[in-house]
């Protein structure tokens, strides 16, 4: 039962302010140190206030007419990388991970239960224990520095698998029953039956796997060695040069706050379903 006091109204008005102003004051810096110049920044103390370089820095940044020491390659390019390795691995994951757990439900083979766990226990294994094997195939395959070198070896999910399976056991029996009767065989079972009641699991699975394959950065940083195909995470690694050596950092900048849109906006898109996809089902 909750209370209803002014005092602990304004009390918990106040705690959310303040954690409101710590999350937000970094991003606040960097929006406004991407609006100055790399001088303006290095100046102690760094001004508070929005610079006049907002569309001049953005513009550079995108265009990568950086003439700092390190990376100097195009924010649009990166983030077009990004954006395709983010959603081959979110919808690639989701499709995979669907189909195997569809199997494993509604199939009835030797050594079913075998392939389950064997899956399942891969979530033991995460790519940095496998990374290794992983980059040796890779390479083998001549996929270095390539799209499919970024997204294949991150595009199966155990993870997933399990949510489904677990999902697709509460589907009551009698669907699969009505669906027989009308001589529905499985794919169609699974594509008119299964895959509108999986629509908020999809969708939350969908937010979450994106920023997954958006803010990967381990895997990328071992496949790629080719500026062009550099994700945007790695990108700005490569923009701050080690040592004694200047960076723009305003343009660094720039492309941290460029980098932060898309996830930002694919959860704003879908806070809906992500949230329904967490705590309920349509079933």
């Amino acid at each position: 039962m909750v209370e209803r006091r002014p005092t602990l109204g304004i009390l918990a008005h106040v705690v959310l302010i303040l954690g409101v102003i710590i999350v937000a004051f970094p991003l606040y810096v960097t929006f406004v140190a991407s609006t100055q110049t790399a001088q303006d920044i290095v100046n102690a103390p760094m001004s508070l206030w929005p610079g006049s370089h907002l569309v001049e820095n953005y513009t550079a940044a995108i265009q990568g007419r950086s003439s700092g020491a390190g990376s100097t390659a195009p924010v649009g390019r990166m983030m077009f990388v990004s954006l395709v390795s983010a959603l081959v691995i979110a919808i690639g994951k989701i499709a995979i991970s669907l189909l195997s757990a569809f199997a494993i439900v509604y199939f009835r083979f030797r050594f079913r239960m075998v392939a389950f766990w064997a899956i399942f226990m891969t979530l033991m294994l995460p790519v940095e224990v496998r990374i290794s094997p992983t980059y040796k195939v890779v390479a083998d395959l001549g996929m270095l520095n390539t799209f499919a070198g970024l997204t294949v070896p991150l595009i199966a999910s155990a993870t997933a698998t399990f949510l489904f399976r677990q999902f697709f056991l509460t589907v009551p029996d009698e669907l699969l029953e009505a669906a027989r009767i009308d001589g529905a065989g499985p794919m169609r079972f699974f594509k008119d039956m299964l895959l509108p009641l999986s629509r908020t699991s999809m969708a939350a699975l969908f937010v979450i796997q994106f920023i997954y394959g958006w803010n990967q950065y381990l895997w990328p940083l071992l496949v790629t060695t080719d500026e062009s195909m550099y994700p945007v995470v790695i990108g700005i690694k490569r923009m701050i040069a080690g040592g004694e050596a200047a960076n723009e950092w305003n343009l660094v900048m720039a492309t941290a706050v460029l980098a932060m849109i898309p996830p930002a906006l694919v959860v704003m898109l879908m806070q809906k379903w992500f949230v329904k996809g967490l705590v309920d089902t349509e079933k």
